[in-house]
């Protein structure tokens, strides 16, 4: 999976971008066919935002979260990632079980 971390009104320090990378790498676990992920962080009047458009096959999966801290933002982000991918796959898994 490739990730894309980009910042708007904010630099990208290094050990943000690995933080960002290694919150996404778990999702993998649940889901393989994640092609490619955007992600964009922003500062906003005191709002730290972290939002995510996940390019998969068949679709593709947004997910955003803001708080007053961007490390909080990103893991609430990655938790509603996680839940659709999870939801998704159980979508699926369901359908090929109701066509046997």
């Amino acid at each position: 999976m490739h990730i894309h971390v980009s910042g708007h009104h904010l630099q990208i320090s290094e050990s943000l971008e690995l933080y960002v990378k290694t919150k996404l790498a778990k999702l993998e676990r649940h889901f393989q066919h994640i092609i490619n992920t955007a992600v964009i962080l922003s500062v906003e009047k005191g709002r730290q935002k972290a939002e995510t458009k996940l390019h998969i096959s068949g679709g593709e999966i947004f997910a955003e979260a803001e708080s007053t801290n961007l490390y909080k933002s990103i893991d609430l982000m990655a938790a509603k990632l996680d839940r659709q991918i999870r939801k998704l796959k159980d979508k699926q898994i369901g359908h090929r079980h109701q066509h046997q």
